[in-house]
C-alpha cells in the first residue's frame, strides 16, 4: 500500500514538471530563439534554432531604437517600480496594524472597502477625469498614486494576515517602556515583518514592472515610456520587426526573472505564513 501511494506521489510529482515545463519553459524558449534570428528568419515565426545567431547584435538594436527610448523607459519604470512599492509597503503595513489591533465599529466597512478593491475593476474613464482634474494625468507621480491604489487591496489583506501572528503582548511590553503608537510600529512591529514584506516587494514589483495598461492610460507620451510601451518600437501596420520585438520582450523580462528566482522561497513563505501560524 505505501508503496502505492510513493508510486502515486512520484508520478503526480513528474506529471507537476512536465506540465511546468511546458507551460513556462517551452514559451521562454520560442522568445529567446526568436530574439536570436534575423529579420527575415523571424518573420516566419517558427519554433526553431535559428540559421544566423545574432542575439547580440538585436540586443544592440533594440537599446539603440528611438535613440536609446529603452534605457529612458528603464528609468522610468524603475523610478515608478521603486516608489510605488515603497508606498505600499509603508501603507499596507500600517493599515493592516491598525485594522488588525484597533478594534471599531468601521471595521466591517473598511473591510469590505478592502475586499471591493480586490474584486471591482479599476475605472479608466473616472481615473483620468480625476487626475487631470488635481493636474497629476500624465505625470509620473500620478501614475505612481494609481499603481498604490490598485495594488493596496493585496497589501493590506497579505499583511494584516501576517500581523495577526504576532502576539498582542510585544506591543503590550513596548508600550509599558513608553513606547508611543509610531515608535511601537516603525521600531517594534515594522522590523518582525521582514518576510511578508520581501513577498510584497517581489510580487508588486512584477506587477508593477510589467504594467502595461496603466501607463498606456494615464501616462501617455514617449519621454514618459515605461519598458512595457517599447513594445510598439517594433509593429506598425505595415511592417514588424518580429526579432527586435521578442528580444524587447527578453530584455525586459530577464530582470523580473531573475529576482523572482533568488526570491521565491521568501515568496511562498510570506504567502503562507499568516495561514500557518494562524
Amino acid at each position: 500500500m505505501n508503496t502505492m501511494r510513493r508510486s502515486s506521489r512520484w508520478l503526480a510529482g513528474l506529471s507537476g514538471i512536465i506540465i511546468t515545463t511546458v507551460l513556462f519553459l517551452v514559451p521562454f524558449a520560442f522568445v529567446f530563439t526568436m530574439a536570436a534570428k534575423d529579420e527575415n528568419e523571424a518573420s516566419m515565426l517558427q519554433f526553431s534554432w535559428p540559421t544566423h545567431f545574432q542575439l547580440w547584435d538585436n540586443v544592440v538594436a533594440v537599446f539603440q531604437a528611438r535613440d536609446y527610448m529603452l534605457v529612458i523607459a528603464f528609468i522610468n519604470s524603475t523610478i515608478l517600480t521603486v516608489a510605488s512599492v515603497t508606498l505600499l509597503v509603508i501603507l499596507g503595513a500600517m493599515i493592516g496594524f491598525v485594522l488588525d489591533r484597533r478594534v471599531s465599529k468601521l471595521n466591517p466597512l473598511i473591510n469590505t472597502l478592502v475586499l471591493a478593491g480586490l474584486i471591482i475593476p479599476p475605472a479608466v474613464v473616472p481615473t483620468i477625469w480625476v487626475m487631470q482634474s488635481t493636474g497629476l494625468f500624465k505625470t509620473l507621480p500620478g501614475l505612481i498614486l494609481v499603481e498604490v491604489a490598485f495594488g493596496l487591496a493585496f497589501t493590506v489583506l497579505t499583511m494584516r494576515a501576517f500581523i495577526a501572528t504576532i502576539p498582542k503582548e510585544i506591543d503590550e511590553a513596548a508600550i509599558v517602556d513608553g513606547a508611543g503608537p509610531l515608535r511601537l510600529f516603525f521600531q517594534v512591529i515594522f522590523p518582525l515583518l521582514r518576510s511578508v514584506i520581501i513577498t510584497i516587494v517581489v510580487v508588486q514589483s512584477i506587477f508593477v514592472f510589467n504594467d502595461f495598461q496603466n501607463p498606456l492610460y494615464f501616462l501617455p507620451g514617449d519621454a514618459n515610456a515605461t519598458v512595457q510601451l517599447t513594445l510598439f518600437n517594433y509593429m506598425s501596420q505595415q511592417r514588424t520587426s518580429y526579432n527586435l520585438l521578442f528580444t524587447n520582450i527578453l530584455v525586459i523580462t530577464v530582470p523580473m526573472l531573475i529576482m523572482y528566482i533568488f526570491f521565491q522561497r521568501q515568496i511562498v513563505a510570506g504567502m503562507t505564513s499568516g495561514a500557518v501560524k494562524g
